[in-house]
């Protein structure tokens, strides 16, 4: 058994006016090797001679407490197999491999995860160096971590004093970081977005909780030294003729849900099964998501944000997809030792069952 995450990518470098040449950048690091003898020739030095008909060999091995989830990304993978191998005198060696995948468990109900996340930010709108006036915006989500699934209630101010409609927009960007000899290589995505309606100049937007539902995304992964995948929630508004004001507020993207009454022990929490389902809506084709560079309009590299629309949802929403997308309606009742959080006074008289 083998697990290892990898990273490769090559720049064009100028040397010169006429001069060019290609640099690499690599990197690996391995997270489980495992090997064992399944069938060993006897101590004579004879070969073993298995009679014709199906033959099975069962092996276990026990897998680290710490694997980073396996990944699959454009300039890097985490990936997990196992390799049979059969030797033949006087043959070929005969192999077989196959892959499986492995989930790190991130448990949101941590007091780090469940902290509420908000900021401000404000921009001047200028045009041909007159200031046109401000726009300001502050957000706040509940706590900073998520599972796939979940609907994120976005709280936010937008105040537009310019002369002109703005319009606010709100997203989840994923960043792949990819790291190779100190150089770092990232690929960032649009997740999902929501698109406001415009504010007219001089007024006051006031979103009250405005939901932007999480699709099957993978975890977030931040503990490997050369790949990690991080979230974070973008609030942006569009000015004409500025460039976008942008508030950004992290997020970390778990497996294991929230506890219906919060995080009280680790004991509670530690009952909820990992959440696998954005597993099960992966297709065998991938298809890649928007790239964050592509739609970029402005010269700070911004997000545009603009939602998918109607005729792009049409074929998820009557596939598999649309079965992940129900809230999470199976919840373990709580343990049967927790204390009751209402209890009975001592002075009211017990009601008779028969009554």
């Amino acid at each position: 058994a083998m697990g290892a995450a990898r990273v490769h990518w090559t720049e064009s470098r100028s040397a010169g006016s006429s001069t060019a040449y290609t640099q690499s950048y690599s990197d690996q690091v391995e997270f489980l090797s495992h090997r064992d003898t399944l069938m060993a020739p006897p101590d004579n030095g004879e070969a073993t001679v298995l009679q014709a008909g199906r033959h099975e060999f069962p092996f276990t091995f026990q897998l680290p407490e710490t694997l980073a989830t396996s990944f699959e990304g454009k300039h890097g993978s985490v990936r997990y197999w196992v390799k049979a191998k059969l030797h033949r005198p006087w043959s070929t060696v005969k192999k077989a491999k196959k892959e499986f995948t492995v989930i790190e468990p991130i448990d949101i109900n941590t007091p780090a995860l469940l902290a509420p996340q908000a900021g401000a930010k404000e921009k001047l709108a200028r045009a041909w160096y007159c200031n046109r006036g401000q726009v300001s915006v502050t957000a706040k989500i509940d706590r900073k971590g998520y599972t796939p699934g979940e609907v994120i209630p976005i709280f936010a101010e937008i105040d537009n004093c310019t002369s002109r409609a703005v319009v606010p927009k709100a997203a989840i960007i994923q960043t792949q970081t990819f790291i190779a000899r100190g150089t770092k290589k990232q690929k960032k995505s649009v997740v999902t977005s929501i698109t406001g309606d415009p504010i007219p100049a001089g007024k006051r937007e006031v979103w009250h909780g405005r939901a932007l539902k999480i699709p099957p995304v993978g975890p977030s992964i931040l503990q490997c030294r050369i790949i990690q995948v991080e979230y974070s929630l973008k609030v942006c508004v569009d000015i004409p003729g500025t460039s976008k004001l942008l508030l950004e507020l992290p997020l970390v993207i778990g497996t294991i849900p929230l506890h219906p009454f919060g995080s009280r022990t680790s004991s509670v929490s530690s009952q909820y099964s990992v959440n696998l389902d954005w597993l099960s809506t992966i297709p065998e084709q991938l298809e890649a998501p928007p790239e964050y560079s592509a739609v970029v309009s402005s010269p700070e590299a911004e997000q545009s944000l603009a939602p998918p629309c109607r005729s792009e949802l049409g074929d998820i929403l009557e596939g598999p997809f649309f079965a992940y997308i129900q809230e999470f309606r199976f919840r373990p009742p709580p343990l049967y030792s927790e204390v009751d959080p209402n209890p009975a006074s001592e002075n009211i008289r017990p009601r008779c069952m028969t009554c």
